[in-house]
C-alpha cells in the first residue's frame, strides 16, 4: 500500500570514493511504503542511504523529500530521517535504553508503544541495560532496527537487516516491515542483496553492480 503524499526524487545523484565511483548520474522516485535497494556486495547500497541520510555529501545531483531539497534546506530534511550505520562505533558507549531515550526526544512521532513490542519481538528486553559495545552484532542490529521502526520518521533507513539474526528475529522483522510500511506518511528504505521472504515490497531499485 502506497501513500502518495510522500515522496523522495532522487535526481542526477553521483559520489565516489578516490579512485573508486560509486554512483553515476543516478535517478529515482520513491513512494511511500517499503522500498527494497537491491545489489551485489559493493555495489553501493550503503553509500546510497548515507547520501539519502544525509550523512554524505554528494558529488552532484538533488534530493527532495517531500518538497525539501538537501541541498538547500539540509537541517529541515535530515530532522524528517532515520539512520543508523550498524558499521558505526559512534554508539558504543550508550546501552539501547539511553539511546531509545535519546530518540525518542529527537522524533515527534515517536511509537512508545511499537518500541515495547519490537523489544519483545526481537527478544532485547534482557540487554537494554549493557552497552552496546557488550551486545552481539545479531542484537546491536536488532537494537538498532527497533529504533528505526519505532521512530516514526518519514524516511527510514535500514542497511542490511538480517546480518547476524536468527531465523525467528527474521520472520519478526519482516511481520515488523510489512506493518510499517501501511503507515500513512512513511517510507521505509532497505539495502540488502536479494528480497526478504515475506515482506510485501511496494517498490524495489536494483542497483547496477560494479
Amino acid at each position: 500500500m502506497t501513500h502518495p503524499s510522500l515522496g523522495l526524487l532522487v535526481h542526477g545523484l553521483s559520489f565516489g570514493y578516490p579512485q573508486c565511483a560509486v554512483l553515476d548520474n543516478f535517478h529515482a522516485t520513491l513512494s511511500a511504503g517499503l522500498t527494497l535497494v537491491r545489489g551485489d556486495e559493493s555495489c553501493g547500497k550503503t553509500t546510497l542511504l548515507r547520501l539519502l541520510a544525509g550523512e554524505l555529501a554528494p558529488q552532484a545531483g538533488r534530493l527532495v523529500l517531500a518538497g525539501l531539497d538537501a541541498r538547500t534546506d539540509p537541517d529541515a530534511y535530515r530532522a524528517r530521517v532515520f539512520w543508523a550505520d550498524p558499521r558505526s562505533d559512534a554508539l558504543n558507549d550508550l546501552t539501547p535504553r539511553g539511546w531509545f531515550t535519546g530518540l525518542s526526544q529527537q522524533h515527534g512521532a515517536w511509537d512508545a508503544a511499537a518500541l515495547q513490542a519490537h523489544l519483545a519481538g526481537f527478544l532485547l528486553q534482557t540487554h537494554l541495560d549493557k552497552p552496546l559495545h557488550a551486545l552481539s552484532a545479531g542484537s546491536r542490529r536488532k537494537v538498532l532496527m527497533a529504533g528505526a521502526l519505532a521512530s516514526g520518521a518519514p524516511l527510514t533507513l535500514i542497511d542490511e537487516p538480517v546480518a547476524g539474526l536468527d531465523k525467528s528475529s527474521v520472520a519478526y522483522l519482516a511481520r515488523a516491515l510489512a506493518h510499517h510500511g501501511t503507515q500513512p506518511g512513511r517510507m521505509v528504505v532497505v539495502a540488502h542483496y536479494e528480497a526478504l521472504a515475506g515482506v510485501p515490497w511496494d517498490q524495489v531499485v536494483d542497483l547496477p553492480g560494479v
